[in-house]
């Protein structure tokens, strides 16, 4: 048996952290949205029970035990006792460490489609519960739509579609160690903002209030080590976007257009200055049409 299952990109458009947790998790207060900018997963079941082979067309990612897909696999092969192997290919299109949690949205796509592969009827919520210990962004991957993600990345809220708008995505060559940045947070200096403002806009359809309401708390943090950062953001903003952000623990960012039109000047604009420029609209998991593409043999 074999599936195909596709993987979107995440951005950010509110990230907070109100608190660490004792046990030094972060309390984390998001806004997400997944985008046409996809990996794709295709698992084969194979005969030895005890195997689990990850290849990649990338030379950035490990394909042993420290690959999120694999440990996402292992995990719900454990879960219910299924002795079957699996092969799991990974077409990579996201870039890798950028901020825009391609390993956790491809770990989700194997949750998604093992649980399709093996009809094992478990709930978004279910499979968000099993990629929680994975990374705190596989959850919202799971459910890959607009949602609001609070608790330590558990707890999603599923929103409105996004009104129109297309993102135009840069990535610097820098790659971000997300623990890293991550050390370097001072709750006490963090400047918060309302995501509840944020959050109105979208149940609204409301273009500008979306836009007027984005904040990343990190974005400070890791724009101080790697000032391209600002630069592209300043770029974006001086060529046309309504609005720019880092996404994630960067270094990727993004800016925000309600036309085509513009958002393709920006783009071309841009390309001017940085290698790696993708032009992009919101995308929903919803769509189950889109979500995959199953082929069970």
């Amino acid at each position: 048996m074999e599936i195909t299952e596709k993987a979107p990109a995440k951005l950010n458009l509110y990230l907070d952290t109100p608190f660490q947790h004792s046990n030094g998790d972060f309390e984390w207060e998001m806004v997400m949205t997944t985008v046409d900018l996809a990996d794709y997963i295709h698992i084969e079941t194979l005969p030895d029970y005890d195997q689990i082979i990850v290849q990649t067309d990338s030379g950035f990612l490990p394909c042993d035990h420290r690959n999120l897909t694999y440990q996402a696999a292992k995990k719900i092969k454990q879960h219910f006792s299924i002795n079957v192997g699996l092969k799991i290919s990974i077409q990579k299109n996201i870039p890798v460490a950028a901020g825009m949690g391609g390993g956790s949205a491809d770990a989700a796509a194997v949750l998604r489609a093992l649980n399709k592969l093996w009809k094992l009827g478990l709930s978004p919520q279910k499979l968000a519960n099993f990629g929680l210990s994975l990374d705190s962004d596989v959850p919202f991957c799971v459910y890959s739509e607009p949602a609001l993600v609070t608790g330590k990345g558990e707890i999603i809220t599923p929103l409105n579609e996004l009104p129109a708008m297309w993102f135009i995505i840069a990535k610097p060559p820098a790659s971000v160690s997300t623990p890293f940045i991550l050390k370097q947070v001072d709750h006490q200096k963090l400047h918060h903002q309302n995501i509840e403002q944020l959050v109105t806009g979208i149940k609204s359809q409301d273009f500008k209030q979306i836009t007027a309401n984005m904040s990343n708390v990190l974005e400070p943090i890791t724009a101080k080590r790697y000032p391209e950062i600002s630069k592209i953001k300043n770029k974006m903003l001086q060529f046309g976007t309504s609005a720019a952000l880092m996404s994630g623990t960067g270094p990727t960012v993004y800016g925000v257009c309600e036309k085509y039109s513009r958002a393709s000047r920006v783009y071309n604009s841009l390309r001017g200055f940085c290698e790696e420029v993708y032009l992009v609209k919101p995308v929903s998991l919803k769509d189950k049409k889109d979500a995959s593409k199953n082929d069970l043999v």
